[in-house]
């Protein structure tokens, strides 16, 4: 195995280089603040999932920094938000359209800098690009009696999905009249996010993008006096010292915080359905937030669950996106790569480890060394496919979202059992009830602590026409898909209240 040409890290770089030379430099990435491009932070060490490679590393600012960036992006805002919608639909499209002619060279950067398989990389630039050209579609009506915010919107977003997450909330807050501040996530997406910053910038549009710590930019990125509004993706830890920063200041906010999203099996019999599924679920190493690592399943059924289950994950590929046998060799089709970082697969290792030795009954564990390599590449970040049953109470793989390629299953005998074993992680994003009556279904689904719960089929994010939210300690603020996305960053009737999940002191326009 090799490394397919033309597709190496410097190659990337390089592309870079090439196409927004005044973001990058050759020795470092800059931050983009007051209109330009600046030569400050501190750059740090970055390394790539994939083997170790070392990357371009994030110029990290200090928060006196930050907060020059931020009065840099007021400054933008009180401009932005007078410029005619037509002329910011005009800039929009032109980003969209010079994203999109970098669509590979984006795609092969997510590959590098967060380990995304070629075909999932692309799929997070295109949904991002797609997303935004039906707002550009439909933003007329959306806007239609709605202002813009008094000040900038700052958004602090996991590293999962800079494009199709980020980079698009991004696009679509500068298209309803906001200029944007984004803090590039510190595990992975700095290139990508910049070089799509960049072709932003040339359009015209008011992007800030710099990078540092969340404890340390928190402050002036999430209590910013001037700020109109934080979007925040991530952890339910540290989403809850954003919201507790949050408590007495009435500002717009929409944290979307991880969950235990649960599928259960009761009274089904679709196995062949319900294999692909599983399969499926598996999606980049379900290192997403609409992953499903909990199967909650009737005990009568577990033989015919785990015949089917042990067949699809059996049939999982992973391992370096990258590698082909000869130069002119196609990339292969993975089901997922490595894990983020060598620390994340450690911490899954030992709670595996550490829940077996509990009781947990370890159904399924593939090697690692069964996975597409390099020869003599480094593999500390990948992470075999595992499933557990039964793990016990005291473990962070029965009430937490574990990020990687781990199941827990979990049996029971009634139907109060199935409802209290899928909600134990208080309040999830999405569920999935596989069973084969529909009067079953819609007396359970209500039940259950999740915004979406599908029959026979899992939810997903849905940017468009969809509402999208989470209940319990899942999310926090307010709702978006569709029109609430546009209406979460702009000021509507007086009096106007915004769906979504606001503690009693949250103050609403």
């Amino acid at each position: 195995m090799r490394l397919k040409p033309g597709t190496a890290w410097q190659d990337a770089y390089e592309g870079c280089v090439r196409a927004a030379p005044q973001a990058f430099h050759d020795d470092r990435v800059l931050n983009h603040w007051g209109g330009f491009w600046q030569r400050d932070g501190r750059p740090v060490p970055a390394f790539s999932p994939l083997d170790g490679t070392a990357l371009a590393g994030p110029p990290l600012l200090d928060r006196a920094g930050a907060a020059r960036a931020v009065a840099g992006a007021v400054d933008e805002h009180r401009r932005w938000r007078h410029v005619p919608l037509a002329e910011r639909k005009a800039r929009v499209a032109d980003a969209v359209e010079a994203m999109a002619a970098h669509r590979d060279l984006l795609a092969l950067l997510l590959v590098w800098e967060i380990g995304k398989p070629w075909k999932t990389a692309c799929a997070d630039v295109d949904r991002c690009l797609d997303g935004v050209r039906w707002y550009l579609a439909e933003i007329d009506r959306m806007l239609a009696g709605r202002t813009p915010l008094p000040g900038p919107v700052s958004n602090i977003a996991s590293w999962n999905y800079p494009m199709s997450v980020l980079m698009h909330a991004m696009l679509v807050q500068a298209l309803a009249g906001n200029a944007v501040i984004a803090k590039t996530p510190t595990d992975g997406g700095l290139a990508c996010l910049t070089l799509a910053t960049a072709l932003a910038v040339s359009r015209g549009l008011p992007f800030t993008l710099v990078s540092g710590g969340g404890a340390e930019l928190s402050p002036v990125l999430v209590a910013g006096r001037e700020l109109g509004c934080v979007s925040f993706v991530g952890g339910r830890d540290a989403g809850a010292r954003v919201a507790a920063s949050l408590a007495d200041l009435g500002r717009r906010h929409v944290l979307e915080q991880e969950g235990l999203n649960c599928w259960g099996v009761w009274e089904y019999s679709g196995w062949d359905l319900l294999g692909r599924q599983i399969r499926g679920s598996f999606d980049y190493a379900k290192q997403r937030c609409t992953a499903y690592p909990r199967f909650v399943v009737q005990r009568e059924l577990f033989h015919e669950f785990l015949a089917a289950y042990l067949g699809a994950v059996g049939s999982l590929r992973f391992g370096h996106p990258l590698a082909v046998a000869e130069p002119g060799d196609p990339l292969p089709e993975l089901d997922f790569g490595p894990l983020i970082n060598s620390s994340k697969a450690k911490e899954l290792a030992d709670q595996v480890d550490e829940a077996v030795s509990r009781g947990a009954v370890p159904v399924y564990r593939a090697p690692v060394d069964a996975g597409l390599f390099l020869p003599g590449q480094d593999i500390s970040a990948y992470f075999a496919p595992t499933t557990l049953l039964n793990p016990p109470r005291s473990s962070p793989l029965f009430h937490a979202e574990p990020f990687g390629p781990v199941d827990t299953i979990v049996l029971v005998d009634t139907e109060a059992e199935l409802l209290a074993a899928m909600n134990a992680g208080n309040g999830a994003l999405v569920a999935t009830l596989s069973c084969d009556s529909e009067e079953t279904f819609r007396r359970l689904a209500p039940e259950v602590r999740a915004f979406k719960v599908g029959h026979n089929r899992p939810r997903s994010r849905g940017d468009r026409e969809e509402l999208f939210g989470g209940l319990g300690a899942s999310w926090r603020g307010a709702f978006v898909g569709g029109e609430l996305l546009v209406r979460a960053v702009t000021e509507g009737p007086e009096g106007e209240r915004l769906p979504g999940n606001f503690p009693t002191y949250t103050l609403l326009p």
